[in-house]
């Protein structure tokens, strides 16, 4: 009785622990200060297989894009073992409009049945920078607005206004300008509720431009915008207007300065608008879509459909097929071509019941251009044979719908026939139905001879009241109390908003000036001066939890003073600054002085840092 009951004690410390290893984390993560105007992201992460994602209300921010969903599943196989980890996240682009201290509701999703829900966001939305802008500062303040719509704005078009449920449409969004246009930014990105989109420009592609004449008038036309969006229900389904400021130019007595985009370098040059130019801001909003989405035929719809749409073709192929017992091997099914592969599920396969298979792992191959969504999408499926004999998988069916012909299309592989082997296992697996779940394991009522030395030990030595079983009893009180007196504590530093922001003042001002090497490395000047100037500004704003609509050259002084900073640290610092935001604003060739700035910005705040330790 009392061996039995060691032994339940020991199974209940591995059960506890096993759950714990597997509990579910869904989290949701911002950041917990911007400024009005800034963009940021909003981020849920969960450590499972999700569906059913349930977005919470975001009333205080607008949506600028999301959700966008990613997966990431990892695979290892120890001693026969198989573990397999996955991680959700969805991502939210949030922009803030007004101060004030909101908070963003928990978002809901589903894991194996089970409802999860994150924890609530609170974001505090402080007084933004108020200093003018470049463009401000180039015209000495706002212009008056002298471009008429005919001159300059957007339209959205869509390749289809009539498709199917799931078929593959392109929304191309296009700027027709007669006026020369220094820069664009794009403020609000339409809505698309019932499509699935995918992006098919990317911020470092060159956009499609070129001139066509409209009504008699020349018009520079520019591909600013194209979507690839998927309807997941039929009926008529609308895609809000885009909104975006765009700053033109019209002629004036000053000269014009040379634009850095190199999007319309070529229309810029044109002699036929002069030289002299002065900046104007204008808003410009794209017409609404409404798309009328036709529901996928009923009749001579295949048992096997599971939503594909486009048009594809299928391979299959197994790594082995001589192998032996508890041996792995894998199973490749690729499904290639043009439509909807993202929202493709894994394939039905008739697999042997004397082989163990696991989820499969997907790989995409997908490629977003200006013609559409196309590449592929591969299923590998691991599987294990428990028991020796010749098998075979049987040809594996695939079928879509064809929307140019309006017809469902089938497409079989061929069969795999597998010859296995017995291996050295001690057990044997037998099966006598027709899945996975009814193999079981026989041989642990046998007890082989073991060879060998074996390793002997005294009868009457017992688990109960030794060392070893007090020190399991009292453990895991010991550790329950540790916890608590570290999350107290972790608790406490985490409400001291201006130490949290202080400790994370130096790793914050890394990071940045580690984004300013990644544009240093590619001659990209303008991100570069951002973000040396954000590394800095930020670095003092949070070690001395300064607003940053408070900071200027006098505050740095004092700040760094009452620290008793070394004064030459603290000229060196301001010196940083202050050549920072010249190169930043001012015209010419700003390359020259990138590495020299970095490196100064890198010094005076590790010099900083440790003076103030």
């Amino acid at each position: 009785m009392i061996k039995k009951g060691s032994g339940l004690l020991f199974l209940l410390l591995v059960w506890i622990t096993t759950g714990l290893a597997q509990q579910i984390d869904f989290k949701a993560s911002a950041l917990d200060q911007v400024s009005v105007g800034q963009q940021f992201r909003l981020i849920y992460s969960i450590n499972g297989q999700a569906s059913g994602f349930r977005a919470p209300a975001i009333k205080d921010f607008s949506i600028l894009g999301g959700p966008s969903q990613s997966s990431s599943t990892s695979m290892q196989i120890i001693n026969g073992q198989v573990s397999r980890n996955i991680e959700f996240s969805y991502t939210y682009v949030l922009q803030a409009q007004k101060e004030g201290t909101f908070t963003i509701p928990p978002a809901a999703v589903t894991v194996d049945g089970k409802s999860y829900q994150s924890n609530p966001v609170t974001i505090k939305v402080v007084k933004g920078n108020q200093s003018a802008s470049p463009a401000d500062k180039e015209t000495g303040g706002s212009a008056p607005d002298e471009i008429s719509q005919r001159d300059l704005y957007v339209t959205a078009v869509a390749s289809k206004t009539n498709p199917y449920q799931g078929e593959q449409v392109i929304v191309t969004y296009r700027i027709y300008t007669r006026v020369p246009i220094s820069q664009y930014s794009i403020t609000r990105l339409p809505s698309m509720a019932g499509f699935w989109s995918q992006d098919l420009i990317k911020d470092n592609d060159k956009l499609n431009q070129y001139r066509e004449v409209i009504n008699g008038s020349e018009y520079v036309i520019a591909e600013i915008k194209k979507n690839a969006v998927f309807a997941q229900k039929s009926g008529t389904l609308n895609i809000e207007p885009l909104e975006l400021d765009v700053v033109a130019q019209i002629q004036r007595k000053r000269a014009r300065g040379r634009t850095n985009d190199p999007f319309f370098d070529n229309f810029f040059n044109d002699s036929f608008f002069g030289n002299t130019f002065q900046n104007v801001k204008k808003t410009l909003k794209s017409n609404a879509l409404s798309i009328n989405v036709k529901p996928l035929p009923e009749t001579s719809r295949p048992g096997n459909f599971s939503g594909a749409v486009g048009d594809f073709k299928v391979e299959a192929s197994v790594d082995r097929t001589e192998m032996k017992t508890n041996d792995a091997a894998s199973l490749k099914f690729t499904i290639s071509g043009k439509g909807n592969l993202k929202l493709v599920e894994k394939p039905a396969i008739d697999f042997p019941p004397d082989f163990e298979v696991y989820d499969p792992r997907i790989t995409d191959n997908i490629q977003s251009t200006a013609a559409g969504i196309s590449g592929s999408r591969t299923f590998e499926f691991l599987m294990i044979p428990r028991n020796p004999g010749d098998f075979t998988i049987k040809p594996i069916q695939f079928s879509w719908f064809d929307s140019n012909t309006g017809t469902y299309r089938s497409i079989s592989t061929e069969a795999f026939k597998i010859k296995v082997e017995k291996g050295s296992g001690e057990g044997e697996y037998i099966s006598s139905a027709t899945n996975k779940e009814d193999i079981k394991y026989i041989g642990s009522d046998i007890r082989f001879i073991k060879t060998g030395n074996p390793e002997l030990r005294q009868t009457d030595t017992y688990f109960f009241n030794s060392t070893g079983f007090w020190l399991w009893l009292t453990l895991p009180p010991i550790l329950f109390i540790a916890f608590l007196i570290f999350l107290r504590k972790e608790l406490k530093t985490r409400s001291n908003v201006a130490l949290l922001r202080n400790k994370k003042a130096t790793r914050v001002a890394r990071k940045r000036l580690k984004k300013a090497e990644y544009h240093l490395k590619h001659g990209q000047a303008e991100p570069f001066w951002t973000e040396v100037s954000n590394a800095l500004w930020g670095y003092l704003s949070d070690k001395f939890n300064i607003p940053l609509s408070k900071l200027s050259m006098e505050s740095v002084n004092e700040a760094l003073t009452a620290k008793n900073v070394n004064p030459d640290l603290i000229n060196q610092f301001i010196e940083a600054i202050s050549d920072c935001e010249f190169a930043r604003f001012a015209p010419g060739n700003k390359t020259q002085a990138m590495e020299a700035l970095y490196r100064k910005a890198l010094d005076v705040i590790t010099r900083t840092e440790q003076e103030l330790k």
